[in-house]
């Protein structure tokens, strides 16, 4: 029992009370996280949608999304952490409910752009806010308990989204959006606003156009960035074409939110402990391996039939997102100038946007003219070359991470989130 207390105190203690109020609205804000979750099931069984419309729609999220990080991320260094989050929150919210309501695609396929615009803005914004108020020595165990946050609700969330779905697919929206506006009310109550006035502020708030030309020449962080994206574009399928393919073996959206809720709970009960087992240890190793196994995953997927079955291989792919997650952020703290750290979250949150417009559509024209075994095979063979490139690539960012250490910048880590899921972007 001391063993336990002990671990506890070290795991959650010493952390600000700022962290803790965004901490709950991640929380909160998850439990409610219904709907990207489902938008394959609802655009094709209650709308229906074909498999390439759901994709199209999801990828306009996407698209919308891209555009939203990149506006955050700026604002939230000029305009300031707290204002961007709330006016993302609260546009989130109100689009949210337009999506529920529309019946048209062009009208939900609009909705889905906006709601990604907004709901992404969010992203950036937040990971700056958490680095501002966590002091450097803690961040790493601050964004794993967020990120552990983000997924015991995850897991909740899928599987009563699973049962609401079968009441009411209008319901999955309106509880969304209400946990979006619940934590917009805890930032507007309870956080302050972090960006610190001084010269690094300024200088970032100033020259827009030379921060643009400073990430736009470093190629090793551009590098590392790109193969997130590679990344993504595999593990985005368990929003996209996992449901549809579940779907078409005749399992309902309550059994896909049982066995996508398995990816949730095997995060909450190992992710505390995933960091350390892999300190010390070649991030771009583990980075590789994480790629394989995630692409190993998926690819299994094509064998798939039954729901133990889909449940395998999503606790297979699983282990590779929690071995991707530490080391992720750990290495992006190394590569972000403290002045820039709102664009250079921007950036890294415009790979998921670029995954979450393109994987969907990718995803649905493959297996509506290649098959559903080809989509599979295809996100495996992704896992390995992405593997191989971080293998090759590792050195250089390693050495980039020690000059920069060297020369005094003022380094900070990002979140390495799930990716573009609306109610975690928002929180």
């Amino acid at each position: 029992m001391r063993t336990m207390r002990s671990w506890f105190r070290d795991t959650t203690g010493g952390l600000p009370t700022t962290f803790w109020y965004l901490w709950s609205g991640t929380l909160i804000n998850r439990l409610g996280s219904f709907v990207l979750v489902f938008l394959a099931i609802y655009l094709t069984q209650e709308r229906g949608f074909s498999a390439s419309q759901a994709g199209l729609v999801i990828g306009l999220w996407g698209v919308g999304g891209a555009f939203g990080t990149t506006a955050g991320g700026t604002l939230a260094d000029r305009w300031g952490r707290r204002p961007t989050l709330l006016t993302a929150h609260v546009g989130a919210a109100a689009m949210m409910l337009a999506l529920g309501l529309a019946r048209d695609l062009w009208a939900v396929a609009l909705g889905a752009l906006l709601l990604g615009m907004f709901a992404e803005a969010a992203r950036p914004a937040f990971g700056a806010m958490m680095i501002d108020v966590v002091p450097a020595k803690d961040r790493l165990r601050a964004f794993s308990l967020n990120y552990w946050a983000i997924n015991l609700g995850f897991a909740c969330a899928a599987v009563l989204a699973g049962l609401a779905a079968q009441a009411d697919y209008l319901l999955l929206f309106v509880v969304d959006a209400g946990t979006m506006l619940v934590t917009a009310l805890i930032i507007f109550t309870r956080v302050p606003e972090t960006r610190q006035a001084g010269p690094a502020s300024t200088a970032a708030a100033s020259a827009p156009r030379g921060a643009l030309r400073t990430i736009l020449t470093d190629r090793v962080y551009l590098g590392f960035v790109a193969l997130n994206l590679f990344s993504a574009l595999v593990f985005l399928q368990h929003i996209s074409m996992l449901p549809i393919a579940m779907g078409d073996d005749g399992l309902s959206p309550a059994t896909y939110g049982t066995v996508i809720a398995l990816n949730g709970i095997l995060i909450v009960v190992g992710q505390l402990f995933v960091p350390r087992l892999i300190r010390g240890r070649s991030r771009s190793h583990v980075l590789a391996l994480a790629a394989v196994v995630m692409g190993v995953g998926f690819g299994l997927t094509a064998f798939a039939g039954t729901a133990w079955f889909y449940g395998l291989t999503v606790l297979i792919w699983t282990v590779g997102e929690m071995l991707n997650s530490p080391s992720n952020s750990t290495l992006i703290a190394e590569l972000s100038p403290a002045e820039l750290r709102g664009r250079y979250q921007g950036v890294f949150s415009l790979s998921w946007q670029i995954a979450g417009a393109s994987a969907p559509i990718l995803g649905g024209v493959i297996r509506e003219h290649a098959g559903n075994d080809t989509l599979w095979y295809g996100c495996a063979a992704l896992g390995v070359l992405t593997a191989v490139a971080h293998l090759v690539s590792g050195p250089a960012r390693e050495r980039r991470a020690v000059a920069l250490r060297r020369s005094g910048e003022a380094l900070t880590p990002v979140s390495a989130n799930r990716g573009p899921q609306p109610a975690e972007a928002a929180a």
